[in-house]
Order: structure tokens, then sequence, then C-alpha cells
């Protein structure tokens, strides 16, 4: 691959499983593949409560983030996938925790179920290195 293109690599991966790569980065930009509520074992956190799932995918995306040499105050894009649009404002609440002005650009989007039925919010990200 070329030097500006690689992927990231976390040790462990709850990913590798499913062959998925936590992310990849290319060029000054990261582009992580959705986090949920899956800990560094493969296991789902916080089955049945929404705040537990959001506080272990927010975890992964710092991990990932870090893996690739930047940090959440330098997220461009999230794309948030939520199984039901009844947990919007606790998602807006969210936001406002977990992010800071400038606010980064934001989809929503409700989906009928993730990839495991017990995840709740699954969010993807594109970042800035550095």
């Amino acid at each position: 691959m070329a030097q500006n293109i690689a992927p990231l690599t976390i040790d462990p991966d709850p990913l590798a499983p499913y062959a998925i790569a936590p992310g990849w980065r290319v060029g000054d930009l990261l582009f992580l593949s959705g986090q949920a509520a899956i800990d560094e074992a493969g296991a789902i956190v916080g089955i049945g409560d929404f705040e537990a799932q959001l506080a272990q995918t927010f975890a992964n995306i710092d991990r990932v983030l870090a893996a690739g040499e930047s940090s959440r105050d330098r997220i461009v894009k999230v794309t948030i996938y939520l199984t039901d649009m009844g947990n919007f404002p606790a998602m807006v609440e969210a936001r406002k925790r977990y992010f800071a002005p400038p606010w980064p650009a934001d989809t929503i989007v409700e989906v009928k179920s993730l990839a495991l039925p017990e995840l709740m919010v699954e969010i993807d990200v594109i970042a800035v290195v550095g």
C-alpha cells in the first residue's frame, strides 16, 4: 500500500473476528469503522442501558483515535446509528458531554438493528490526525 494509506491497529482488537479493520489512515484523515458497546474482549457492554453503551462506544472511539495519533477533539464528522429514535434526546445531551465546540458535523439515523441485536448505538467517525 502507499505510504499515506494504512490500516489502524489496536491490540486486542475486538473487531478482528468480524474481519473489520478498526479504521484507516488516509493522508491526514482517519476513517474509523463503526464503534459500538463491545469491550476489548469482544463482550457487549450495557445490554439495555443506553448510557452505558454510549460510554463504551466513546471509549472505543478514543482508543482507535489514539492508535491513529488523533483524539476526540480532532473529529470532524460523525454518523450515529440508533436502533430507537426515542434515544435522540439522550444522544443530543451526550454530544454536549463527549464533544466541545466547534461541534463535529453529524448525521443521525434510526436503523432497524445493528450487527448484534443487543447493540443500541453505533458511531462511525472521520477525524484529522494530530
